[in-house]
């Protein structure tokens, strides 16, 4: 089916339950990551769209210790750099998501979750994470990869990890493309993620066509959102981000700078770039929004 023809009511009324008899791809899990926590899964399969990918899964600390406590996930796009130094982009340079989630674990500031991370495909990865078609660039495959992780991924963690279930307890993100179909499947099914990790979204794409589907917002419960750019990243990139954060005011969302009830953060990083060096300085207080720790309740199911 072609990704446009997906319209947004089916697409934000997608079920996340119970994954029992859903059909979900074989995986095979691989011990050799970095840290024992990291649980690699190889050759995700999918009926959605063509490519194998890996995942690899983050446990906090209280996961074994814990083995009644369920915990909620974070699906973070482009997981090859999350991680591991090895499988990175640029090699040795990762966002380090496991030791700012423990560093904020450890210090109680963050409650304890499950990180998904799910590798890019490669040379697909441009057309898997934008949300409509270009002229020029083609893609367009998001509303596609969306149904993948909604319809397939999700139900294979759920089966596999002690997770919590719903919006309040399920957040997705990512950075540059991966940032803007984060916000993009965030904003069509808010009844999924409600929680978004937005980095240097690339806002550009498709003469701006993001700043449309902000509009379906009226009326819908919206995610809390996480937006940030680095001011070294260029003025178009600096100029968009600021933008979309104008228009997220406008339609709805409270900046947390003027309310203590606010449902947005936007940060504006001194010297950051576009890259992995940069968005790891930005992952533990991204974390501390987006899932701060709670001070009862943190064992409910």
């Amino acid at each position: 089916m072609d990704p446009e023809t997906l319209d947004n009511e089916r697409f934000i009324n997608l079920p996340v339950t119970e994954p029992s008899g859903l059909p979900v791809a074989p995986f095979i899990e691989d011990d050799a990551t970095p840290h024992e926590r990291l649980k690699l899964h190889r050759h995700f399969r999918s009926d959605i769209l063509p490519d194998a990918r890996n995942l690899i899964v983050y446990l906090p600390p209280q996961y074994e210790a814990e083995p009644d406590r369920h915990f909620p996930v974070l699906y973070l796009h482009d997981g090859q750099n999350l991680f591991d130094p090895l499988t990175s982009f640029v090699p040795g340079r990762t966002w380090q998501v496991r030791e700012a989630a423990d560093e904020g674990i450890a210090a109680g500031t963050i409650e304890p979750l499950i990180i998904v991370g799910i590798y890019n495909t490669g040379d697909r990865r441009i057309a898997e994470y934008t949300p409509t078609r270009d002229w020029k660039m083609i893609g367009g495959e998001g509303p596609l990869y969306g149904r993948l992780i909604i319809e397939e991924l999700m139900p294979f963690i759920t089966k596999h990890y002690r997770t919590l279930s719903g919006p309040r307890h399920t957040g997705l993100g990512g950075s540059s493309l991966g940032g803007l179909i984060s916000l993009y499947l965030g904003i069509q099914c808010p009844n999924v993620f409600g929680r978004l990790a937005v980095h240097s979204p690339s806002v550009w794409w498709n003469h701006r066509s993001i700043m449309n589907h902000l509009r379906l917002t009226n009326g819908v419960v919206r995610p809390r959102i996480w937006l940030d750019v680095g001011d070294s990243e260029g003025a178009r990139t600096l100029d968009d981000c600021n933008r979309l954060h104008h228009q997220l005011m406008r339609e709805g969302w409270r900046d947390d700078t003027e309310s203590a009830e606010g449902d947005l953060h936007y940060c504006v990083s001194e010297g950051g770039r576009h890259d992995e060096s940069a968005w790891a300085t930005r992952v533990g207080p991204m974390l501390r929004f987006l899932f701060p720790a709670r001070e009862t309740g943190q064992h409910s199911i």
